[in-house]
């Protein structure tokens, strides 16, 4: 194996004086120094290397950057720091997410995401995290919801840590499954939130903690286009999720100067929306869809086909045309309400019948038991997502790949020949 010890120091910046390692999120304004520390081969062993960059040791592969100990067994010759640089600059999206009006695309082509909860993804071994994608799109779900700052049952798997900065292995994880999702030809959902009041990881305090985050994950998924970034996860909810308009229209600025193709939205909070939501959020903000989180009870999935029409109305009367993403429905396990199999279904046909570009199968804790048990996407270290899923959640997702796939091919006989 080839053992490279990288030395980075960084010019601070003005009124700053704390260096910084060389990071692959950071990778402009650094000076490196680049010394030979190590080398070795055993006989018939395959060359390998890895980079120790700062605190952290990672393995790069062309553009991909891992934690030493997600390195494959067999590993080329790392290359250089201008080589990886070189290669970050060449486009290798094979999956790429677009809009073409109220509906989102993929490699050019209309359609809907119908995706699925996966927050506590980057707690998952590589193993599990494959097992549940190849589960995924056997079924037909073509897109999953992750968050770059989760910690819940005492387990912190933030990619982020509290002062918006790369946190190793983590950052590392997401890198890998933005790349193995873009193989794969899914979409990921890469979701930040604000955590005014957490002193223990899982959130983002402030603002320019938020701003930091951003600039991190654009800088370091840029090459891949099957991302889009959720900036604040229910923002304009009054707790410590909350982030101004003013603060999300700076942070979609930053986004667009660091990736002007990047999608962006920042979703709202339990609640059917009004026009100066709307208005906010496309004009004020300019994000590129709409993603809200509709309130849930037993009368809910009665109710979505008819306030997604209501959305793309109050759109129309902006001057605006862009998806409307139902990002985070009900779940089981929430509140007394337990959906069943026929309630997620009812819920996902309103989607599509209101017009709606995208769905979720949300799943989370089990509040009224002990432990929370099944955590689902909350907690995956110990089991993978579709090994936690009850009966009822099973029923669900064995026939909605289905129903997407019926309500398209009827869509697509209801529309006139030429």
């Amino acid at each position: 194996m080839n053992v490279y010890q990288l030395l980075s120091t960084r010019k601070p910046r003005e009124g700053c004086s704390r260096p910084r390692s060389w990071h692959p999120a950071r990778p402009r304004g650094t000076s490196l120094t680049l010394a030979l520390v190590l080398t070795c081969a055993a006989a018939g062993a395959q060359g390998g290397g890895a980079i120790v960059l700062g605190e952290g040791t990672y393995y790069l592969d062309r553009n991909r950057v891992f934690a030493l100990a997600d390195a494959p067994r067999s590993t080329p010759a790392v290359p250089s720091i201008y080589e990886w640089q070189q290669a970050q600059a060449r486009p290798r999206h094979r999956t790429v997410l677009g809009l073409e009006g109220t509906r989102f695309t993929l490699n050019g082509q209309p359609q809907f995401l119908l995706g699925f909860s996966y927050y506590g993804g980057l707690g998952a071994s590589e193993e599990f995290v494959r097992q549940d994608l190849e589960e995924a799109q056997r079924l037909g779900f073509n897109w999953l919801r992750l968050w770059a700052t989760w910690n819940a049952f005492d387990h912190d798997v933030s990619a982020v840590g509290r002062d918006g900065e790369p946190r190793e292995p983590f950052f590392a994880r997401l890198v890998w499954l933005v790349d193995e999702c873009d193989r794969r030809g899914l979409v990921v959902d890469v979701t930040l939130t604000r955590a005014q009041d957490s002193a223990t990881g899982g959130g983002l305090p402030n603002f320019e903690a938020h701003r930091r985050a951003v600039e991190a994950l654009v800088t370091a998924l840029r090459p891949h286009r099957n991302w889009y970034l959720d900036l604040a996860n229910e923002r304009d909810v009054r707790d410590a999720r909350y982030v101004s308009n003013a603060e999300l229209a700076t942070l979609r600025k930053l986004v667009r100067q660091l990736d002007p193709q990047r999608l962006v939205t920042a979703s709202f909070g339990g609640h059917d929306l009004s026009l100066d939501d709307v208005r906010h959020a496309l004009v004020a903000i300019g994000q590129d869809f709409l993603s809200p989180h509709r309130p849930r009870h037993a009368e809910s999935p009665a109710q979505t086909a008819a306030r997604t029409l209501e959305v793309l109305d109050l759109m129309r009367q902006v001057g605006r045309a862009v998806p409307v993403h139902h990002q985070e429905p009900f779940r089981r396990g929430y509140s007394r309400w337990e959906p069943v199999a026929e309630d997620f279904l009812a819920d996902l046909r309103g989607a599509l019948a209101g017009g709606a570009s995208g769905w979720c199968f949300h799943n989370g804790s089990q509040r009224n038991t002990p432990d929370q048990q099944p955590r689902r996407s909350f907690d995956l270290r110990a089991r993978r997502l579709f090994d936690q899923l009850d009966v009822e959640e099973r029923n669900f997702v064995a026939q909605a790949g289905r129903t997407v796939a019926e309500a398209s091919a009827a869509a697509d006989r209801a529309v006139p020949p030429n």
